[in-house]
């Protein structure tokens, strides 16, 4: 016995079944394909405007730092994000924890000193890293540890440890090195210490000074802000060469920059961080711009005279540790001596 509502073989379906949702919905999309709601269609436009835009600016972008790449030699999108980074760590160190600020100020000392030791050798110099290194690290350290007749005696000490050092591994070498050649090197193994090691160890007196950390962060913001404008004023406006002997990319015009940048940093620091009147900001804004400035111009030279454009390419966008220290070294001993004349007026 058959059930009679079933379908036979032979019927057709029935053409007026009802469809559900979904089939009605992809039965109207096949048979009118190039439909499209209004409002999908003011999405979709919006969607591609806001695309083309978007590749459009950084299309703009990428040719802007292609140009500034191409006039310094500078990948300005690492260089700042580089910059960032450190400034972060930096501001954290001294705001929080001082003796955090000591390890980064040791390794980047340690840093340049290896990098301006490498350099030296591959000019063909004998600079005795390790030692060098060693001693570099107790000297600095001195400087945050150690009271101050007694750092001015390790400073001496360092000075004639490399000295005595680089005398007595010429001596054990006997390669028929000239005299003048050995002079040299004798001069640049006290050197390496004083540049680098004593000034790092400047850094860390000050800090070590009742709100030495402010001070610490005031004027190595400074000279950042010195270097930031002179960068930017620099690319905007520099025509006229500042020392086309020693650094044919520094103009006058980015002198001005880095002038009108530090001293308006130098008043609002003093200001709001350092309670000196605004007039104790104009005088280390000329102060720190003055020994930035002595600083770069005079590590400029020394890699003219080391034929080499960089120190190391440890930070890409910047170039070495010691690129980017070579303003902040001077600096500190300009900012030890403004703090010693120019604290007591703090309210």
């Amino acid at each position: 016995m058959t059930d009679a509502s079933r379908e036979q073989p032979g019927d057709e379906p029935p053409t007026d079944a009802p469809l559900t949702r979904r089939e009605a919905a992809r039965q109207h999309r096949r048979s009118s394909p190039g439909a499209v709601s209004p409002a999908l269609s003011h999405v979709r436009a919006a969607r591609t405007e806001f695309e083309s835009q978007v590749a459009q600016a950084r299309a703009e972008f990428e040719e802007a730092n292609e140009r500034i790449k191409q006039r310094t030699g500078r990948d300005l999108i690492l260089a700042i994000l580089i910059g960032l980074a450190i400034g972060a760590a930096l501001i954290a160190s001294l705001i929080f924890l001082k003796w955090v600020f000591v390890l980064f100020a040791l390794g980047a000392g340690l840093l340049g000193m290896f990098e301006f030791g490498r350099a030296l050798i591959g000019a063909g110099r004998r600079v005795d890293l390790i030692p060098q290194l060693v001693i570099g690290t107790l000297l600095i350290l001195s400087g945050y540890f150690v009271d101050l007749w007694v750092h001015w005696i390790a400073a001496f000490v360092a000075v004639a440890l490399v000295i005595v050092w680089r005398l007595l591994a010429q001596m054990f070498a006997r390669d028929g090195r000239t005299y003048g050649a050995v002079l040299s090197d004798v001069l640049i193994a006290g050197f390496l210490q004083l540049y680098v090691a004593f000034l790092t160890s400047l850094c860390l007196i000050l800090l070590r000074q009742e709100g030495g950390e402010w001070w610490v962060l005031a004027f190595i913001i400074i000279a950042v802000a010195s270097d930031t404008g002179a960068y930017a004023a620099g690319i905007a406006f520099g025509k006229h060469p500042m020392a086309p002997r020693i650094s044919p990319k520094k103009t006058w015009e980015g002198f001005v920059g880095a002038a009108l940048a530090a001293l308006i940093a130098g008043v609002l620091l003093s200001l709001f961080m350092l309670g000196l009147p605004w007039w104790t900001g104009l005088v280390i804004g000329a102060v720190i711009l003055g020994t930035a400035t002595a600083g770069d111009l005079g590590e400029s030279m020394i890699k003219r005279d080391l034929g080499i454009k960089d120190m190391s390419s440890w930070l890409p966008g910047h170039g070495g540790v010691l690129d980017r220290l070579d303003s902040i070294l001077p600096s500190a001993v300009g900012a030890l001596a403004l703090f010693y004349l120019l604290s007591p007026l703090a309210a």
